[in-house]
């Protein structure tokens, strides 16, 4: 596999993909850069916006093993991780599997689930493995999640806690589509109320395992030269001393750039990663990982914004 075959191959997966979905075209591309560095996506937005359906025929447009779980007040652990069941029949216990047991999951309204049951995907999402019992399980070579949550302003969410919140590699804000848009979706959807039936609209899979693994590889050898290394690593510090953020981006954070940057770089046809590619995916990779500072919170600053401001002053290598 070639440079050339990752567009080939993600063009052909939007193709797919915008059978049902109209728009979206960011978080499209932030979820191809996670799939191709084997990070994980959170998707914010409003009920109504596609999320689910945008995760969905993404996961329909490759050929990978799909799960879903649908995150609730009630939902236990163990309902996403599996249990061991005894059998009489064998007088043993034995694993029965949960849902996380999949290649791409899609981890639906997240923030409607307490804590306890949040953190069961901590390990998952870290290390790509499950521990029942004292007995740790590997998850497949693709595993990737992708979550969906409401605005913490709506009812019944709880806010994720920053050691789950750190996991994700972006978290990117579904806004309302355009009213373009929004006349396509109608014309699009409207003949129906309930979720839309993906067969009914000639989606195929256009990407296996093992050609995701080859792509993978060649994302890793994308050339970061010191001087875009220097540039990420001066921004994140950057968050760490601007007077309206309270906690800035970790060393993670850094690290995480410079995959997605990689990626994006991959997707865009180049052996190499120029800023452009930096401040594509800075935003969406540092929003969660940075927290205002109360005076700023006050005053209404958005997280956003501050990330903006820091990427325009913070020189960039020609």
């Amino acid at each position: 596999m070639e440079l050339d075959d990752i567009r080939t191959i993600s063009d052909g997966l939007k193709k797919e993909v915008r059978r049902t979905i109209v728009g979206q075209d960011g978080a499209l591309d932030l979820m191809l850069v996670s799939l191709l560095c084997k990070g994980h996506l959170l998707l914010e937005g409003v009920p109504g916006t596609g999320k689910t359906l945008l995760v969905r025929s993404f996961s329909k447009a490759l050929n990978l093993e799909f799960g879903r779980i649908q995150f609730t007040p009630d939902l236990m652990p163990g309902d996403v991780l599996g249990t061991n069941l005894f059998n009489f029949q064998t007088n043993e216990f034995s694993l029965t599997k949960g849902p996380i047991f999949t290649d791409l999951l899609l981890a639906d309204e997240i923030n409607r689930t307490p804590p306890k049951t949040q953190s069961a995907l901590l390990e998952a999402m870290s290390e790509r493995s499950v521990t029942i019992d004292g007995t740790s399980h590997q998850l497949g070579a693709g595993f990737l999640v992708i979550a969906t949550q409401n605005p913490i302003e709506q009812q019944g969410t709880y806010p994720l806690p920053e050691a789950q919140l750190d996991r994700f590699m972006f978290k990117y804000v579904l806004e309302y589509p355009s009213e373009a848009e929004e006349r396509s979706i109608v014309a699009m959807h409207g003949h129906q109320t309930s979720m839309p039936k993906l067969d009914e609209f000639g989606m195929k899979g256009v990407a296996n395992l093992a050609q995701l693994e080859e792509m993978r590889a060649i994302v890793g050898k994308i050339r970061l030269s010191p001087e875009i290394t220097n540039y990420i690593v001066s921004v994140v510090r950057a968050t760490r001393e601007h007077p309206a953020l309270q906690f800035g981006g970790s060393p993670r954070s850094a690290t995480m750039l410079a995959a997605a940057s990689r990626a994006y770089a991959a997707l865009q046809g180049r052996d190499y990663v120029i800023p452009d590619d930096v401040k594509f995916v800075a935003i969406p990779g540092l929003h969660h990982r940075v927290v205002l500072a109360p005076s700023a919170e006050i005053e209404g600053t958005q997280t956003n914004s501050v990330i903006r401001e820091i990427l325009e002053q913070t020189a960039a290598p020609r």
